[in-house]
């Protein structure tokens, strides 16, 4: 099993604990709230992400041997818990497997694909982009 899977094991088990897609909603909001900000020099024009909805920051850095790490901010909850998400799923991941990574398949293991708003799944496809440049 890749790691990536592991970790979306992981992420399903806590998932299969709400009823419904709002108690998950409540929770990914959760996980954002854990998230340590980006320093304010960090959120640059270098940095945005452009196509969400609401302000988005990516900070990236090549790891060792073809790691890619990162961390994120954005001014919506939501958006932060999303982030958190794909921080959970992605960061520390060999590039390869980033660039394997589909965020429609998640969302739809995830319960979320009709959850999330066009605009949303729209913000979150434009972030898995920007990671995937950055490991082409």
């Amino acid at each position: 099993m890749s790691e990536f899977q592991a970790r979306l094991n992981d992420l399903l088990d806590e998932f299969e604990l709400f009823d419904d897609w709002e108690e998950r909603y409540r929770y990914i909001i959760d996980l954002g709230k854990d998230l340590a900000p980006l320093k304010p020099e960090e959120k640059t024009e270098a940095t945005k992400v452009l196509g969400c909805a609401s302000q988005v920051w990516l900070v990236m850095d090549a790891g060792p041997e073809g790691i890619l790490r990162f961390r994120g901010e954005s001014d919506a909850f939501i958006v932060k818990g999303l982030i958190a998400v794909l921080i959970r799923l992605l960061d520390g991941l060999p590039y390869s497997e980033i660039q394997d990574f589909s965020i429609r398949d998640t969302l739809a293991k995830l319960g979320l694909n009709e959850a999330l708003s066009s605009q949303r799944t729209n913000g979150l496809m434009s972030m898995v982009e920007r990671l995937k440049k950055a490991t082409a």
